[in-house]
């Protein structure tokens, strides 16, 4: 091995980073696959104070290998109103804990697992086509190529041992600053902090790197996540720049605070790390530095996280102040909040965002349900029909992102879930184009005619109205939220609308037999009236019923 040319090294250091990057990738891609539903649910339930937060951050982020998924998570709980931005900031540090699981694995000396775990993963992905043994498999093989890479990497560099000038360039980085600056370059370059502190365990076993210089490189290179945390930002909603910001601040000010403790960080790194008395030189270096620097860097994530927690509130604060609330220009119509194509690679927690945006959609919904009395009433569907446009909007955002998921590997939990928020976007439109759309041209014709109804017609069609906004209230919250007890409400009220659809038959038949010149066009513009506010009930029968197991149907519904 110490027969390497120069360019040979390099090929070979390349290739093994190269290895490195492509492993964790795959083996985060698997982890996220395989838990990210779970680690989802775990977020959304344990964060409910700061300390609960860091440590629920730290969980998901230690299963899932990702702290910027983790934080896509957290923006969108804090967007949907589930997380206060100061519960949220809990989170993100708890994931910059998380993420030194990372340096813990890679310390290892596991250059022996390497070949039997891609073997393994290889043939489980291989046999297991569907399922979660499939994800693990994929896991399993990124683990492998990763501890792969690091042997490449690892024998790369193993004759730089006895180069002096690589020597004096090491000696360089014992410099604090020096130091950070390089792992801050190198981590903006190739977009990872893991594969920054991945490289630094590499050189320590080799014996190249010290530990206070491979503490310096750990600094730098958690502040060069801040440009990809930066760049990740660029054209998100506010909570997710700041979540950013946030993320940087803790990693800035972090790193700057310890600078000129990096000895005594160094000292604690080596009390609870194992030691190699029988080693001498380079070898020993060897043997205890890598655990050390793995150490290091759980120790300062986890002390930075102590410290800071109490000042969450002013972090968040902070955030805001350089993230403010943007103003929406009048003419955007409407912007999807949840849709985060970060996420579409773990089809478990894209098909969650999308039913968020459901969600989103079912609001504007209901809005206009709220406003429909008021807006019949002064004969002006103008603001309702503004309304269902944003509701256009969202259902083509969310089914271009329904389109890219689709691309990914469902299981059938996720294939069925996929096909059903297909099918509830389009369900969501027409019940916005029955309360405004299919009304408009009645609404015009009552306006043009100058038709004034009854006191009679007037409360029935109001009584009618309310049961009938009730009913698709119910209808949205069993679309969105797969409540079967409120689309089981909805079937109930059938009755009730049909009784009082039969009243307003026979009010208006009597009013054909009175000596009015306008009785004709009276009827017709009524009766229309009623079938489009029934329209209304129609499509929230249909949501209702779409979410309804056969069983429940066959009694409820064609007893």
């Amino acid at each position: 091995m110490n027969e390497l040319t120069p360019a040979a090294m390099v090929i070979q250091l390349l290739g093994g980073l190269a290895l490195f990057l492509y492993g964790m990738e795959k083996m985060t891609d698997g982890l996220k696959a395989a838990a990210g539903k779970q680690m989802n649910t775990l977020l959304a339930r344990l964060t409910g104070n700061r300390i609960l937060g860091a440590l629920t951050g730290a969980i998901v982020t230690a299963v899932i290998q990702s702290s910027s998924v983790t934080t896509v998570l957290v923006v969108g709980f804090v967007s949907a109103g589930l997380m206060t931005l100061v519960q949220s900031v809990g989170v993100i540090f708890g994931a910059n804990v998380g993420t030194t699981v990372t340096a813990q694995i890679v310390a290892f000396n596991t250059t022996a697992l390497a070949l039997p775990f891609i073997a393994i993963g290889f043939l489980m992905s291989f046999v297991w086509k569907q399922g979660v043994a499939r994800h693990y498999g994929a896991m399993l093989m990124g683990l492998g190529l990763l501890f792969y890479g690091m042997g490449a990497m690892g024998a790369a560099m193993a004759p730089l041992r006895t180069n002096p000038s690589f020597a004096e360039l090491l000696q360089s980085l014992q410099n604090p600053v020096l130091g950070m600056l390089a792992g801050a370059l190198f981590t903006a370059l190739v977009q990872s902090s893991s594969a920054t502190i991945g490289l630094a365990v590499v050189m320590a076993t080799q014996g190249l790197l010290s530990l206070p210089a491979g503490i310096a490189i750990l600094f730098g290179a958690k502040i060069g996540t801040g440009i990809t945390a930066i760049l990740a930002g660029i054209g998100k909603p506010q909570d997710a720049k700041r979540a950013a910001a946030v993320h940087v601040l803790f990693n800035v000010i972090g790193a700057a605070i310890w600078l000129p403790f990096i000895p005594q960080l160094a000292v604690m790194a080596q009390a609870v790390s194992p030691v190699a008395p029988e080693l001498q030189g380079i070898e020993r270096v060897a043997e205890e530095v890598p655990r050390q620097i793995a150490n290091a860097a759980t120790i300062w994530a986890t002390a930075n996280t102590a410290i800071f927690l109490p000042f969450a509130a002013w972090f968040a604060r902070l955030a805001v102040t350089i993230i403010p609330d943007r103003v929406v220009a009048e003419k955007e119509i409407a912007r999807p909040r949840y849709l985060d194509q970060e996420l579409i690679e773990v089809p478990s927690m894209a098909l969650g965002r999308a039913r968020m945006e459901l969600g989103h959609m079912s609001e504007i919904a209901g809005t206009m349900l709220a406003d429909l009395r008021s807006a019949l009433q002064a004969r002006d569907l103008g603001d309702l029909a503004r309304r269902f446009d944003q509701i256009v909007v969202l259902r083509e955002a969310v089914l271009a992102y329904l389109q890219k998921v689709g691309r990914q590997e469902f299981s059938d939990i996720e294939a069925e879930e996929h096909a059903r928020l297909v099918t509830a976007t389009g369900e969501i439109e027409s019940m916005g184009a029955a309360i405004s759309r299919e009304l408009l041209p009645l609404v015009e014709g009552l306006r043009a005619a100058e038709i004034v109804s009854s006191k009679e017609t007037t409360e029935l069609l109001d009584r009618l109205l309310e049961t009938i906004r009730e009913t698709a209230l119910a209808a949205l919250r069993a679309l969105v939220e797969r409540d079967e007890q409120a689309a089981q409400a909805v079937l109930a009220k059938r009755v009730a609308i049909l009784n009082l659809s039969a009243d307003v038959h026979q009010l208006q038949a009597a009013r054909l037999a009175q000596d009015d010149p306008d009785r004709f066009t009276k009827h017709r513009l009524q009766i229309e009236m009623l079938d489009k506010l029934r329209r209304i009930y129609s499509v929230s029968e249909h949501m209702a019923i779409s979410e309804l197991p056969r069983s429940i149907l066959a009694g409820d519904l064609y007893s």
